[in-house]
């Protein structure tokens, strides 16, 4: 299964290896060089469908849980300053993403969207200390009636460009659905209340919709 936003990509690329297996069929002679070619045209073709690929994966759906918006691994777990919406300290975790991992972004929780805007910006690498303030990102707020409200944050990386977002503010927003996309390398961060219980650690691999970053009994 593939996410609707890899649509017109995977159709340029499929149309990009016909017209390459079609001209080496037409105006190439040597062997090993058509192989070359074929072989090219495939790797092409792969490395598209994988990156836009949409497994199915159910949520645990739980006010008192909030679950890992997206794969990848944690890079960043510490107290920060967020200056963009609650101005204040801030428990921040941090997942990366690099080109191979799936990019669809899902609600951590379910809630209310309360706050919802794009930044265009720089394309740092996405591991870069300056880059949840400086690339071309976009910031949710969600109201949970367990934890309150929980901001997470979609930056583009160094090979990102294009971010996309589902969510509006006044949405009713369902953990697990998606939330939208982010193109070719990135990150998201993760802001929580300060004292907030961390299920993961550093290094861990996060698996979207199943991998518990947050539990309350």
């Amino acid at each position: 299964m593939f996410h609707k936003e890899g649509s017109k990509i995977i159709f340029i690329t499929l149309l990009l290896v016909v017209a390459i297996i079609f001209l080496t069929d037409a105006f190439v002679s040597i062997n090993w060089l058509r192989t070359i070619l074929y072989l090219f045209a495939l790797v092409i073709l792969v490395l598209v469908l994988q990156f836009f690929r949409n497994p199915t994966r159910v949520a645990d759906n739980s006010d008192n849980h909030i679950l890992a918006p997206v794969d990848g691994k944690v890079v960043v777990i510490e107290e920060v300053f967020e200056p963009e919406y609650f101005k204040d300290k801030r428990l921040m975790v941090s997942i990366f993403m690099s080109p191979i991992n799936v990019h669809v972004t899902r609600y951590c929780v379910n809630g209310i969207v309360k706050y919802s805007k794009y930044h265009p910006g720089k394309y740092l690498v996405a591991w870069h200390p300056k880059a949840s303030e400086e690339n071309e990102r976009t910031t949710v707020v969600i109201n949970n009636r367990i934890y309150g409200e929980i901001l997470y944050r979609q930056i583009a990386g160094a090979l990102a460009r294009r971010i996309v977002n589902y969510a509006q503010e006044g949405m009713r927003v369902v953990q697990g659905k998606d939330a939208g996309f982010i193109k070719f390398g990135s990150r998201v961060d993760i802001y929580l209340p300060l004292g907030t219980e961390i299920n993961v650690k550093l290094g861990d691999k996060a698996i979207g919709n199943k991998t518990v970053i947050s539990k309350k009994a």
